[in-house]
């Protein structure tokens, strides 16, 4: 039984959170379950970079970032299913799943692109998501 599902989405892909959220949507109505929707602020990376920016810009970057996110939920997910958004930060396939364990998510859907040859090789996020999730994951091309 699917009582609370996950759904990563990238704000800035409109094409690729589409066909995810609708599969989403349609596997919350049909179990009545509740949707976490998550996006990923990437870090820095190295402290080299951070130094470049104010102080304060993460903090900053955080809250407009957690503005976008509920912005988009109220246009995209309507009001009869039960949603949450939540704001991570960090690398995304390690924020997907750790946020997937921490809420207890019994899906994870996921959007993919088709993929290219450097995928192969370093592996995209959906395919980290899939390998390592302790949950079902649900893979949707765009």
């Amino acid at each position: 039984m699917i009582r609370s599902i996950l759904l990563p989405i990238d704000l800035s892909d409109d094409k690729g959170w589409q066909a995810p959220l609708e599969a989403a949507l349609s596997l919350a109505r049909l179990y009545t379950a509740k949707l976490h929707v998550v996006a990923v602020l990437p870090d820095f990376g190295m402290a080299q970079v951070g130094a470049f920016f104010a102080g304060d810009y993460e903090k900053k970057a955080l809250a407009a970032f957690g503005v976008a996110l509920n912005d988009w939920l109220r246009a995209h997910v309507p009001p009869d299913v039960e949603a949450h958004p939540h704001v991570l930060h960090g690398s995304i396939y390690d924020e997907v799943l750790r946020a997937a364990d921490k809420l207890a998510v019994d899906l994870i859907v996921i959007g993919a692109h088709r993929p290219k040859l450097k995928d192969y090789l370093l592996g995209p996020n959906a395919a980290r998501v899939v390998r390592h999730a302790s949950q079902s994951v649900y893979v949707v091309r765009g």
